[in-house]
């Protein structure tokens, strides 16, 4: 499933929710960014955004992605989280072997959309760690497919 081009299906969605391929937030990107930096300080925690994460926000930041046939939206805004959530996200990278970052949250659970360094996607969901795509468009087309995510153990290094 996993390319490096998405599908003319991913394509067309993105498009419908306010995306362009040319889109960048730039700025206000790197506010947001800015912001969950400093809110996992306040938790007592270090996240660092990858370059990889960072070009997630400027590419869809802001963005709301509704599932066309499902009740599960995502928000891509990584100002969204919760207390204590830096924390389970370090534990998560921890085992992973990579640093993690959030780039948005799925609104019906509130569980968190990452980033890791080399770009796959992760949920943190209050369930567990679920492994979304090795890329952008992996994991949007997962998405909207509706394929089952696997555990995020079973990339644990």
């Amino acid at each position: 499933m996993a390319s490096n081009q998405p599908a003319q299906e991913v394509i067309a969605w993105l498009t419908s929710n306010g995306w362009t391929p040319d889109r960048d937030l730039g700025e206000r990107a790197a506010e947001l960014v800015e912001v969950r930096v400093r809110d996992a300080e306040r938790q007592g925690v270090a996240l660092s955004p990858s370059p990889a994460a960072t070009r997630v926000v400027n590419a869809y930041g802001l963005l709301r992605l509704p599932h066309p046939k499902a009740a599960e939206t995502w928000l891509m805004k990584p100002t969204l989280g919760y207390e204590g959530d830096a924390a389970l996200i370090q534990e998560l990278a921890t085992g992973l072997g990579v640093s993690l970052f959030p780039v948005g949250y799925e609104e019906s659970e509130r569980g968190l959309i990452l980033v890791d360094e080399t770009g796959r996607w992760f949920h943190l969901h209050h369930t567990g760690g679920y492994f979304l795509g090795v890329n952008d468009y992996d994991a949007f087309s997962r998405f909207l497919s509706g394929v089952n995510a696997p555990d995020a153990e079973d990339y644990f290094v």
